[in-house]
């Protein structure tokens, strides 16, 4: 049987390793390098990814297809510091002691977000679907831990859609990030960068046979009679891991929508830190980016020889007209960095880095199957309520799955 994979993302990746082989496979990525979210730059002799990555503990899928690729080796398990930026001035949140010290919430309120990060992994987080997450957190928390510390995180994330938000996508959120002890959240990283990962599918999937086109859009997808066209190419079966939106366009189907955000994620490095070791910084002021995730307060120096930082911003619609210079600039300013210290900055856009998980969303997700045509990615099951690698992993194994059943005698 030969089949069509549109997408070159992690679920993409996945559904041509796990058919290749049995089948004849065909992978359409409009990138010149495969990846998705998981791209990476090549800087000098090191790779850092576009988009700041880790892994968790419980990634079952992840970590079992590491050891598969023989990659598991160059995991090592961190320690994620954090901390929030209010009113100019960096807030360390990482310890017990840190978090006492916080000036911008009373001691009942830190007891209180206490205990929902304890609560947190017992919560049926699908049961929240239906409730905003400021409604939860106004009722659970109080108006304060709100204002103080949920509303800026929200606001940076999804913008103008911050109130739609569930809390089902918040208590997972807690939850995936509450195995944390006095040092920090403790997170997965490959050395060398998840480029050694992605390069690994790749070269195995093309050894069972698969073909992975690189830079190759698609510009249309059609049914003929039993099977599919793909830019004009016939195929048995497709997988499509793009958008439900944009794969219904590309087929001329009716496929509800999944709302989605655009990520704008700027990488720059410098010879010195900035965040006073802190890992992932909250900013509560208002600036053109939610974050700054100071990589190298996380992964070693040494990798790398210089300071590597993130700033991530978020959008909806077009992407707001002058954004990189904005970013560099603010961040110039507001920790004191002169431009001629950077090194050199990279910016990567995406207007569909992930869904938005508005209250409603678990039973908007579309199946793994429509209208004959098989999708998997950021918007099915196993990335509800919050998307992750491991989500991304699950989901392309199970529409590889979806079209070995459908297709039996193939």
């Amino acid at each position: 049987m030969k089949i069509c994979v549109v997408g070159g993302g992690l679920s993409g990746l996945v559904s041509a390793l796990e058919l290749a082989g049995t089948h004849e496979v065909d992978l359409f990525e409009r990138k010149p390098v495969p990846g998705g979210c998981l791209g990476s730059y090549r800087i000098g002799d090191y790779w850092i990814e576009e988009y700041y990555h880790h892994c968790f503990a419980g990634d079952t899928a992840l970590l079992d297809l590491f050891d598969a690729l023989q990659v598991a080796d160059r995991m090592v398990w961190l320690r994620g510091s954090t901390g929030y930026y209010v009113d100019g001035n960096i807030h360390p949140l990482t310890t017990p002691l840190e978090i006492l010290r916080y000036p911008h919430l009373t001691l009942m309120e830190k007891a209180r977000l206490g205990l929902l990060t304890l609560r947190s992994r017992r919560l049926d987080a699908s049961a929240l679907d239906g409730i905003t997450a400021k409604d939860f957190i106004l009722e659970n928390l109080g108006s304060g831990v709100y204002s103080s510390f949920f509303e800026p995180l929200l606001n940076s994330k999804f913008g103008d859609r911050a109130g739609e938000v569930s809390a089902a996508w918040l208590i997972s959120r807690i939850a995936i990030r509450s195995d944390r002890g006095a040092g920090g959240e403790r997170l997965g990283y490959l050395k060398g960068g998840f480029r050694h990962f992605v390069a690994r599918i790749e070269e195995e999937a093309a050894r069972r046979g698969a073909t992975i086109l690189s830079g190759t859009p698609v510009e249309e997808i059609r049914r003929e009679g039993g099977g599919w066209t793909v830019n004009g190419q016939a195929y048995d079966a497709v997988i499509s891991t793009l958008p439900p939106q944009v794969t219904a366009d590309l087929a001329g189907l009716d496929i509800a929508k999944i709302p989605y955000q655009g990520a704008a994620c700027m990488t720059l490095a410098l010879d010195r830190d900035v965040t006073d070791r802190i890992y992932w910084l909250n900013m509560k002021d208002r600036a053109p980016y939610g974050a700054v995730v100071s990589h190298t307060n996380f992964a070693p120096l040494e990798w790398y020889g210089e300071h590597i930082v993130y700033l991530a911003s978020y959008f909806t619609g077009m992407l707001p007209e002058g954004l990189e210079q904005s970013m560099l600039a603010d961040f110039c300013r507001r920790f004191s960095v002169d431009e001629g210290e950077v090194h050199w900055h990279r910016l990567a856009v995406d207007p569909y880095a992930g869904p938005v998980y508005t209250t409603g969303l678990r039973n908007r997700l579309p199946d793994y199957e429509e209208h004959g045509l098989f999708l998997a990615g950021m918007f099915s099951p196993p990335n509800y309520p919050e998307r992750s690698m491991n989500g991304s992993v699950v989901a392309g194994q199970e529409a590889a799955k979806r079209v070995l059943a459908r297709y039996p005698d193939a």
